[in-house]
């Protein structure tokens, strides 16, 4: 497939922005999120060149398309309309943030690519050879929602809900999980008499791949209610960086204990060793160094 100028640039943008935000360690959900809108500007003036040349079709899985699988990637940055990219990236903005905090931006990426991939060929599988064009970060998200409420289903986020409005509420992540899940098997079955040419298998597999990956690439580090409960002035000596001082602000004045937990992780994930320089961990009792023994 030949390229025309406003899909190459929006290719380079897509990986531009994604690289540098890699390289600067800015956080990958807001670079993800500028990228979709790049693109998006580029495809307002440039509709049927970024949808055509960019969006994934399940024909491009059948022999004599290879050529064209590198839309696998590039589907996930186009969106078919102002609607389209305004409720995915406000989901992504949700819990994207959040998910990025707990996993890093490396597993994060990693995890939204890949799931973003798994989306599209589940999509495929039930419409092989179909020539519709797939477009959108749908399936990536819901990756992103599936590996966060297998990592870490008790954590709680803002979540947007689309019930003829968009409403914001604040809830567990496994029940948003479970809530989108059960409203997405109702849409397929339902899409036949609806027409809303939605890809509801993608969101599916999306889903379902992001909790597989969730369980090779994420272990959570527990931590019991017990050590939340010590004095946290213990941990300021540990404290150097900005970062850290901010973080143990949000650690004191934080009265839900999982995102306490959170903060916690963020901060002992940060810190080493004054003797051996080691990781540290941390218990009900205070500080401890696996690696020399060293206690606070």
């Amino acid at each position: 497939m030949l390229l025309s100028t406003p899909s190459m640039v929006a290719m380079v943008l897509m990986v531009s922005v994604l690289l540098i935000a890699y390289l600067k360690k800015v956080t990958m959900t807001f670079a993800i999120i500028l990228a979709n809108l790049l693109v998006f500007f580029i495809s307002s003036v440039y509709t049927k060149e970024i949808l055509v040349e960019l969006g994934f079709s399940p024909i491009y899985l059948s022999q004599g398309y290879a050529i064209n699988l590198f839309t696998l990637f590039t589907s996930m940055f186009v969106h078919a309309g102002y609607l389209h990219i305004l409720g995915n990236m406000l989901v992504l903005f949700f819990i994207g943030t959040a998910f990025e905090q707990r996993v890093g931006s490396k597993r994060f990426l990693t995890i939204y690519l890949i799931t973003g991939v798994c989306g599209a060929l589940t999509f495929s599988l039930v419409n092989w050879g179909s020539p519709t064009l797939l477009v959108g970060a749908s399936g990536a998200i819901f990756g992103i929602l599936g590996a966060f409420a297998a990592a870490y289903p008790r954590d709680e986020v803002m979540m947007p809900i689309p019930v003829g409005i968009m409403f914001i509420t604040r809830m567990k992540v496994v029940t948003a999980a479970i809530i989108f899940a059960l409203f997405e098997t109702l849409l397929v079955f339902l899409s036949p008499y609806l027409q809303d040419n939605t890809a509801h298998f993608a969101h599916l597999g999306g889903l379902v791949s992001g909790m597989m990956l969730a369980m090779l690439l994420v272990k959570e580090k527990r931590m019991t209610r017990a050590t939340i409960s010590f004095n946290v002035d213990v941990l300021k000596e540990f404290a150097e960086t900005p970062e850290q001082f901010s973080i143990l602000e949000k650690i004191k004045n934080e009265r839900i204990p999982e995102v306490k937990r959170l903060w916690l992780n963020r901060f002992m994930e940060t810190t080493r060793c004054p003797k051996c320089g080691a990781h540290l961990s941390l218990t009900k009792n205070g500080v401890f160094c696996k690696n020399c023994g060293f206690r606070r």
